[in-house]
């Protein structure tokens, strides 16, 4: 069994690190000094590659061949889609397909 002390030494250890994490870039790129053309051009790359990989984690267990075919998903999908396009906000667009996915597998199928 974990006592008191070793939780509250897990709990800070990770403060630290959480903490580290988050001032590291403020840290190794100070205000007057550009980042490297590698860190510029990962930070316009990775985004739509994390988005991706979501996209096809999310995806993969779906059977198009067994009941329901994968409708709840292509459904919550084009929820997601039509939502960024209509507000051009992603918290809105991944929250309203969540809710409508999990609407269609709990009521509908």
């Amino acid at each position: 069994m974990i006592d008191a002390s070793h939780s509250l030494a897990l709990i800070a250890v990770m403060a630290l690190v959480t903490a580290l994490l988050r001032f590291l870039p403020f840290l190794l790129f100070p205000e007057g000094k550009h980042a490297p053309r590698v860190i510029t051009y990962l930070s316009g790359v990775l985004p739509s590659a994390v988005i991706g990989m979501l996209v096809v984690y999310c995806l993969k267990d779906v059977q198009p061949l067994a009941a329901p075919h994968g409708l709840p998903e292509l459904i919550a999908v084009a929820a997601v889609a039509w939502s960024y396009v209509w507000k051009r906000n992603t918290l809105l667009s991944v929250l309203g397909g969540t809710v409508v996915y999990m609407l269609l597998v709990q009521v509908v199928f």
